[in-house]
């Protein structure tokens, strides 16, 4: 099964040769689902031809703000209208999850509690899961279509469904802990408050329910999804 990855930011290139850019991350994240993958720098303005080109689409997380007038935001909203017209699946990460929200009639703001950085527990389905978060922008108006499955309570929306179409979490799945330090280290200095930033990297070494979560999103592009 090929899925597009559309990558809608690139990670910071200090760090790249650790980790390499989102679609490497993923790529580890999903390894084992039998997925092949192709990627569309859609940031650089680099699309797909057709919402049909993959199987199922994943959008990743970016440094950017879903709100912003930004030159591939326009595009990707139609082609997340299009992906959903025809049934392709999708899934989003972060930016993907509030980009997906918005495209299809949410809202999405820069929220003012802040910054939420590191392992946070969600309440997913009345089970406890930990993800590394990495953001400050959230979903705060769903769509009508959307099914809140986790939540936080500095994070009322942390992961919606919507029937088969569409999938999409809050929090970063393919963070694991070295990936939070180095973004402390690098793009979160001197716009996170260090005391989050010192928090964060406290927390490290602790449980995370990556591959739970990464299952959830195999199934769902395969559609043997069941909430």
């Amino acid at each position: 099964m090929k899925i597009g990855i559309l990558q809608t930011g690139h990670f910071p290139e200090v760090l790249q040769g650790d980790h390499g850019d989102y679609e490497d991350m993923f790529a580890r994240l999903l390894d084992g689902h039998g997925f092949t993958f192709q990627t569309w720098n859609v940031v650089d303005m680099e699309f797909p031809d057709s919402p049909q080109d993959a199987d199922g689409w994943l959008i990743t997380g970016s440094r950017h703000g879903a709100y912003e007038d930004l030159p591939f935001i326009p595009p990707l909203e139609d082609l997340i209208r299009a992906a959903y017209a025809v049934g392709t699946p999708m899934v989003g990460v972060c930016f993907g999850h509030q980009i997906i929200a918005q495209a299809l009639g949410g809202k999405v703001i820069k929220v003012p509690e802040g910054w939420e950085v590191g392992r946070k527990e969600y309440d997913w389905g009345g089970e406890t899961i930990a993800l590394n978060a990495w953001h400050q922008d959230q979903v705060v108006e769903t769509p009508a279509d959307a099914t809140v499955i986790a939540s936080h309570p500095a994070c009322a929306n942390a992961a919606l469904v919507y029937g088969n179409k569409a999938w999409s979490v809050q929090p970063h799945p393919e963070f694991v802990d070295s990936i939070v330090v180095g973004l402390s280290q690098t793009r979160g200095r001197g716009v996170v408050p260090e005391p989050i930033l010192e928090n964060a990297r406290a927390q490290t070494g602790q449980l995370l329910h990556q591959s739970k979560v990464a299952h959830d999103m195999a199934a769902f592009l395969k559609g043997e999804y069941a909430a």
